[in-house]
């Protein structure tokens, strides 16, 4: 038998290098041409400046036949310390510029929202993580009261019953970030220490915003952590940290509390956990209280959702704006674990194992799982629970995928192992799966987010596909999703990244997560970046160029294919002057 997969890999690999499939097709320039018309208007407020908070947004909703209008960068655009600052004086995004912007959407007959109520609050997520106060400066001189602002903006938005708004909102992470206002790496694990110790369990009635900032202070039995942090000289920091808490938290209940309110039935609010942990820490009792507030409509639907996760958020509100709007009734789903620690997080900053944020994920998108007769795979690669079995556990999943593509079955893969087979993983998918075919994959940088990644993208193509109202273009505009989760994961998180660390840190002595502080030099940290992509990313993209996709999906489950054309990369990118994540644009060729 492990003759015969050897034997059917290097036949695979033949067939790819002899070109087997259409020939390739050379790339066209991005941006391409707009279509034959404009699509339907999403207004978008980012989170942040991330790819994957804007350009991979930009292409789902371009996938789903949806246009998005958005601010001026410099209105949502973070900046780290010692970075050149939006309008010269701020590192975070303008609030009230935002909610005037959204104002000026409304009125020239947008229905549709999709904002980042971090951004409109705090000016995004990072600074989301420090403010204290809840004056918001205005341009010209003066302040507004954010809470008075936001409940403005949800009034006007309610007044056209045509609208469908979806806020997203996070529940915060345990501590602040590095290198934003003046926070150190050695705050960072002081206050993330402090904020994953334990709390006291609140109930019923006292689950409520004064006895919850009490909470912040109190151990499972009533202990002073006060007096812990003291003696810790963490104090001060943590103090700090709590009075973010406590206005996050009561921003969040003053929407919660004006969506109760008559007039709001389109409305959707969807809210993410951000990096949380295995004890019973400081978010618990907020996870709780935030869980009572979510509405239900009179069908017993959600109409909110509280999920892991807070950089995929978009992507779950477009999908799931696509979703009702096509009048989506859900799909069967068969989910295969590979590496056998299913029931473990995924990673240390998980406070679910990962069958469970798979489990309600599914729920969101009405996926129902199933033994037989699905219309969709969902393959999620775990950890390994033996160090010994790596190799079993890939051929498995590769032998999963194989007979997938045997079946034209539309499959999700998930990459939840969090870089523990090393780069093993990648060249063998690399080598012997049909990478293209699939309908999505994530498994870039951050556990929290790969379940909600790979299943936003791969329930909406596949929703695209069984309504049949895909255009080329968005067929375009699925693969360039496909190829940025691909392409980023494997070259750059896999190999390219690991080189520019070591580089920065041993070779300049410099900070890989801010190139300002001290500054480097970047464009030869650019020279590198794309050095390293252009060789490590060759046999991806050929795989890929081989590759056919579904482009149907037929009520009498007959499939229907085409083929990937060429691919080039180019105009590589670090949105943040960081090493962390890095942007690219991909040109395409005409499909075959």
């Amino acid at each position: 038998m492990k003759r015969v997969k050897r034997l059917w890999a290097v036949a695979l690999a033949l067939a790819l290098l002899a070109g087997c499939a259409p020939r390739r097709t050379e790339p066209l320039p991005y941006p391409e041409p707009a279509g034959a018309g404009p699509g339907k208007t999403i207004a978008y407020v980012p989170l942040d400046d991330r790819p994957d908070n804007v350009e991979r947004v930009v292409y789902l909703a371009e996938s789903l036949g949806y246009a998005l209008a958005m601010p001026e960068k410099v209105l949502y655009r973070t900046a780290l310390d010692g970075q050149p600052k939006n309008f010269d004086s701020l590192q975070r995004g303008e609030p009230w510029s935002l909610f005037t912007w959204v104002l000026e959407q409304e009125e020239a007959g947008c229905d549709r929202y999709i904002l980042s109520l971090d951004q409109l609050h705090s000016g995004g997520l990072v600074a989301s993580r420090s403010m204290t106060g809840y004056d918001i400066e205005l341009p010209g001189g003066g302040t507004v009261q954010v809470h008075s602002m936001l409940e403005k903006l949800l009034t006007a938005l309610s007044a056209d019953e045509n609208n469908v708004v979806w806020l997203l909102d996070s529940v915060m992470r345990l501590a602040p970030t590095v290198g934003y206002e003046g926070g150190t790496l050695e705050e960072y694990h002081a206050i993330r220490a402090f904020g994953a110790l334990p709390r006291r369990t609140l109930e019923g009635a006292a689950l409520n915003l004064e006895d919850i900032g009490e909470s912040y202070w109190q151990g499972p039995n009533g202990e002073d952590l006060r007096a812990q942090a003291k003696a810790e000289g963490t104090y001060e920091a943590a103090l700090g940290h709590i009075n973010s808490r406590e206005r996050k938290l009561l921003l969040s209940y003053v929407v919660q509390d004006t969506l109760r309110k008559p007039g709001h039935e389109n409305f959707r609010l969807l809210m993410g956990i951000d990096d949380s942990s295995l004890e019973d820490c400081i978010q618990k009792n907020e996870i709780a209280f935030l869980r009572q507030g979510i509405r239900t409509g009179e069908d017993g639907r959600q109409w909110d959702w509280l999920l892991s996760g807070v950089d995929d958020l978009a992507f779950k509100a477009v999908a799931r704006m696509y979703l009702d709007e096509t009048g989506w009734q859900g799909v069967s789903v068969i989910v295969d674990y590979f590496g056998d620690t299913y029931d473990q997080p995924a990673c240390e900053y998980d406070f679910q194992p990962l069958w469970k944020i798979v489990e309600e994920h599914n729920q969101f998108f009405d996926l129902l799982p199933c033994n037989q007769a699905a219309g969709m795979y969902i393959f999620v690669l775990t950890q390994p629970k033996d160090e010994t079995q790596k190799q079993a556990y890939i051929s498995r999943l590769l032998q999963a995928l194989e007979d997938s593509r045997k079946q034209q079955m539309p499959t999700i893969l998930i990459d939840a192992s969090n870089g523990t087979y090393g780069t093993a993983v990648y060249d063998a998918l690399t080598k012997q799966a049909e990478l293209g075919y699939l309908l999505a994959y994530s498994g870039m940088l951050d556990m929290a987010i790969v379940t909600g990644t790979a299943l936003s993208h791969g329930v909406a193509r596949y929703a695209v596909l069984r309504n049949e109202d895909n255009t080329d273009a968005m067929d375009r505009a699925w693969a360039r999703s496909l190829a940025d989760s691909i392409l980023k994961d494997f070259c750059y998180k896999g190999v390219v990244r690991n080189g520019l660390l070591a580089y920065i840190r041993n070779d300049l002595g410099g900070d890989a997560n801010n190139f300002w502080s001290p500054e480097l030099d970047r464009e030869d940290l650019l020279q590198r970046l794309e050095e390293g992509m252009e060789q490590e990313t060759a046999p991806v993209i050929r795989n890929l160029e081989r590759s056919a996709f579904l482009s149907s999906i037929s009520p009498d489950a007959k499939a229907g294919e085409r083929h990937w054309g060429g691919i080039a990369l180019e105009n590589y990118r670090f949105p943040w002057d960081r090493a962390f994540e890095i942007g690219m644009d991909i040109r395409l060729g005409e499909f075959q």
